[in-house]
């Protein structure tokens, strides 16, 4: 018989504010839920073969993510919110490094997410048109690939 084991999870709000997401999709709230890092995700971390292969990141935010999404929906700024949380939950909010030879601190809950430019794009609808500066071409893009050209 396998126990079931209850971990403390944290809501997490998404830069996007779910507004990029369609209405049926759970990332549309603006939320996910994520659980604290435990070894299983040191594990991932120190993983050669994720690390060789430039999918380390994903197999993490994937185990620590509790709500029921689409993983491959998440647009790039949502994961990068969920990586700074995952590091402010698992390890502290002070990051430390090194940087042209002088240390620094940097306090990582203090970071605000930059504002959403709202009018560049039509909600629920993943799209942006972009004006080519030098042909004025106008191309429609997602976060994931380019979908038209119009001139």
């Amino acid at each position: 018989m396998s126990e079931k084991f209850s971990f403390p999870t944290e809501v997490i709000d998404l830069p996007s504010k779910g507004l990029l997401y369609a209405e049926n999709s759970p990332l549309a709230s603006g939320k996910v839920e994520m659980k604290y890092m435990t070894a299983k995700e040191e594990d991932i971390l120190t993983n050669v073969n994720y690390i060789s292969s430039g999918i380390v990141i994903d197999k993490l935010i994937q185990s620590l993510i509790v709500s029921k999404i689409n993983y491959d929906e998440l647009l790039i700024g949502d994961k990068n919110a969920i990586l700074i949380a995952a590091r402010i939950l698992g390890y502290g909010g002070e990051y430390s490094f090194e940087f042209r030879g002088k240390q620094h601190t940097v306090d990582l809950s203090a970071l605000e997410n930059k504002p959403l430019q709202e009018d560049l794009f039509v909600e629920r609808k993943n799209e942006f048109e972009f004006k080519l500066p030098f042909t004025d071409n106008k191309v429609t893009l997602n976060s994931l690939h380019m979908l038209t050209k119009r001139r």
